[in-house]
């Protein structure tokens, strides 16, 4: 074999091996974007109100004690039937006090321990990752997070002063202008878990 035939073959060689470092470099590179950017997606719950349906996603992975419990109360129906209970132009709208279904306890509804469904999360679910933003989805409490409970809101603006304050466990994804047409005494006809 001539020095120049060798030379070739060796061209050959190091093109073929060239050719594959790039493909399991693609491989690699498509793995690890789809296991980066693929965060799993959680439930999505809707919200038949007396104004309008609006739609919002769960965030499982950042608090997932949180979705869990609204997911279950939502299930059994506890949220059907219920009222808006505090309705704030321009700052949130609130529900998730099971007293709100009498309109004459009304001076009642969402204050104090009977205003949920008794049983709290149990954990502190703050993350910096999910904020406050217009349509964001926390849950209330009366001081302590970790026993925040059945109170849902939803953000009409942005507002970073509950940031690390309130869980943020969810964020509306259709329907978003009915939550700032919400106004106090406005009926839940029922929420569900969209399947």
């Amino acid at each position: 074999m001539t020095r120049t035939e060798k030379t070739g073959e060796i061209a050959k060689v190091a093109k073929k091996q060239f050719v594959l470092v790039l493909c399991v470099l693609g491989v690699l590179c498509g793995f690890f974007l789809s296991s980066v950017s693929a965060q799993p997606v959680g439930p999505v719950i809707v919200v038949e109100t007396t104004k309008g349906t609006f739609e919002f996603e769960t965030y499982p992975v950042e608090a997932p004690k949180t979705v869990a419990h609204i997911v279950e109360l939502v299930q059994r129906g506890f949220y059907d039937g219920q009222r808006i209970h505090r309705a704030l132009p321009g700052f949130l709208v609130q529900w998730g006090d099971p007293r709100s279904r009498d309109v004459s306890r009304a001076g009642d509804w969402g204050r104090g321990p009977d205003a949920s469904s008794g049983n709290p999360i149990g954990a502190s679910e703050l993350r910096r990752k999910r904020v406050h933003a217009r349509g964001a989805v926390g849950v209330a409490h009366q001081g302590n997070p970790a026993l925040a409970d059945s109170q849902i809101y939803v953000t009409l603006a942005d507002r970073p002063d509950l940031n690390n304050r309130y869980t943020v466990f969810g964020q509306v994804v259709a329907g978003d202008d009915v939550p700032s047409r919400l106004e106090h005494g406005d009926l839940i006809r029922r929420m569900y878990v969209k399947p």
